[in-house]
């Protein structure tokens, strides 16, 4: 096999690894991670300086992802680089940090995932981008599943000036406005409605 072609194999093998957890867990993005695993795959190939069996080594380089939708795009790196895991007060444990098991169970009960930790408590540490999986929004679709609903009006207090400070570009023609609200509303609505939506007005 050519360079290039072990190249588009890792690149694959990322993409696939990502795409399958997100599907296991019904769970997360899996466009994230299909369009970013050649650059995570670069930077981790041919940038980064880093030792996966000595990952609190002082000179490594750090990788920050900020973007949740691609936390399997971590996950998926981790596991292929064979990266050791590590406690809170940075020791080495001797096993990896991520494995094939773990992918497999990927935001499920009983994996490593925080979400699944605090869900076992009781507990919601975050929602996802679509708002449909948040907490009260199962039980408000089985209170209105035997109901006869005549009309649906959302009220929603989102203010996009308050979760995207600095970030004025939304507003803009051509900007994404209200296209947040606007999802995570719609993404609730569509959940809770036991009957198909025909939407006539947006104010």
């Amino acid at each position: 096999m050519t360079n290039a072609g072990l190249d588009q194999l890792a690149i694959n093998t990322i993409r696939t690894l990502s795409i399958d957890a997100v599907q296991a867990a019904n769970s997360g993005h899996p466009g994230t991670p299909m369009a970013l695993a050649p650059l995570v795959y670069t930077l981790w190939n041919r940038v980064m300086r880093f030792d996966p069996q000595d990952p609190i080594w002082p000179g490594r380089d750090r990788f920050v992802l900020s973007n949740g939708h691609a936390s399997m795009l971590l996950w998926s790196v981790l596991y292929l680089t064979g990266t050791q895991a590590v406690n809170a007060e940075y020791e080495t444990l001797g096993r990896p940090a991520v494995t094939l098991d773990d992918i497999r169970r990927f935001r499920q009960l009983g994996s490593h995932a925080p979400g699944a930790l605090a869900a076992r408590a009781g507990r919601t540490l975050f929602a996802t981008w679509h708002s449909r999986f948040a907490p009260a929004v199962e039980p408000a679709r089985q209170w209105l599943t035997p109901r006869r609903i005549r009309s649906v009006h959302i009220n929603w207090k989102e203010d996009v000036r308050v979760w995207h400070p600095g970030q004025g570009w939304i507003f803009e023609p051509g900007g994404l406005g209200v296209f947040d609200p606007g999802i995570n509303a719609l993404s609730i609505l569509t959940r809770i409605l036991p009957l198909s939506l025909s939407q006539t007005q947006s104010d």
